[in-house]
């Protein structure tokens, strides 16, 4: 197992997620014995820090974190969680939260702890003195009841610089979406360069493989890999690609079943970051996956200058890119729901004035009618 340094702690490179544990049954109860096995398999090859957070597995997860690690020693591992500041009903609930996730967890203290997915739907909550939830797990870091304070992020770069211009100073750590293909399709490049403007807060990454949509590429683009490495499985270049960034720490992979834990500790056995051609291949691959599906908008913002609506179309064409490469997911309803109603997509009145003035001829009124069909 690779390991890395952060303030005097030896951190395996490879951390355990734990939001992908295997289930069964219409409930999907996770099923303890198979989990059992992947936690004791991953501890005995090396793996010492295990991320999980309130929300995993419908509540489910940090107490089978808790059963699960309680038979080892406690400073034989780190353990994370998260506030679940995503959830308007849990602010300014800090105290009640964390006293509960310390029970569930089993565990009198928590070696790194994150402020949950700042994002554009709750960063005017984060920054709320009155709620107060920020300043609170800062108070629990100087009691020692946490031990590293850090956040993760879906949210822009705007939004980023918000929360680190006001806490930034408090923050040792930031979980970001990094993997291949969002390197570019979602700034997570520009993201870790923000990192380096606050003080070169430590990096770490969550979804490396896109939840498992980077584990298989259609054959032409596996065969330009496997002619640069002919033995290195697909989910593999996933982690090379990571560790060739030098900002990385941790990367936490949700595994799901016992095979992944397996091969993935076997990446993680040694550090192979790609050369330049490697590189450059992965990123062209990158383009050509996002090309076939997305929309290419420059953001010029001519069409804002014609929207009778006064939509701002080059963000709802970025976010309508999101929903359509992940087949959905939450990232682009979480941004929405900061919209206000009238400059919603559905609030298109298909005059097509922007696309007279388009330089990339995008269907602009088309999209805007798929997107909210999409949305509702």
């Amino acid at each position: 197992m690779i390991y890395k340094e952060f303030k005097g702690k030896k951190l395996s490179a490879l951390g355990m997620g734990c939001m992908r544990f295997p289930t069964y049954g219409e409930d999907k109860t996770i099923d303890e014995a198979k989990t059992a096995e992947m936690f004791d398999y991953a501890i005995k090859n090396g793996i010492n820090y295990f991320d999980t957070a309130w929300g995993y597995h419908d509540g489910k997860s940090e107490p089978m974190v808790g059963k699960l690690l309680e038979k080892y020693p406690r400073e034989s591992f780190y353990l994370a969680s998260k506030f679940p500041g995503y959830a308007q009903a849990n602010w300014g609930k800090h105290e009640e939260i964390f006293a509960k996730q310390l029970e569930r967890c089993r565990v009198d203290y928590f070696d790194f702890y994150l402020i949950h997915n700042v994002t554009e739907s709750n960063i005017d909550a984060y920054l709320n003195d009155d709620f107060g939830d920020v300043m609170y797990f800062v108070k629990m870091r100087e009691e020692g009841k946490i031990k590293h304070l850090g956040f993760s992020t879906h949210g822009t770069l705007e939004t980023m610089r918000r929360f680190l211009d006001k806490y930034g100073k408090y923050m040792e750590f930031c979980q970001l979406q990094i993997n291949w293909l969002d390197y570019s399709f979602q700034n997570a490049k520009a993201k870790i360069e923000m990192m380096k403007e606050y003080g070169n807060i430590p990096v770490w990454v969550m979804e490396p493989v896109r939840g498992g949509k980077l584990a298989t590429l259609e054959e032409a683009y596996a065969k330009q890999l496997q002619a640069h490495r002919e033995d290195e499985s697909i989910p593999a270049w996933a982690f090379r690609f990571i560790q060739s960034l030098p900002e990385v720490c941790v990367t936490l992979s949700g595994m799901s079943d016992f095979e992944q834990v397996k091969a993935n500790i076997n990446t993680f056995s040694e550090e192979k970051p790609l050369n330049k051609d490697e590189w450059d291949t992965l990123m062209s691959i990158a383009d050509s996956m996002v090309g076939k599906k997305t929309l290419f908008c420059t953001g010029c913002s001519y069409c804002t200058t014609h929207c009778a609506m006064g939509l701002d179309i080059p963000r709802i064409i970025e976010l309508y890119n999101e929903h359509i490469f992940s087949d959905g997911g939450f990232i682009a309803p979480m941004a929405l729901s900061t919209f206000p109603e009238d400059k919603l997509p559905s609030a298109c009145i298909g005059c097509t004035a922007c696309e007279e003035v388009c330089p990339q001829n995008i269907k602009i009124s088309e999209m805007m009618s798929d997107f909210a069909a999409k949305l509702k």
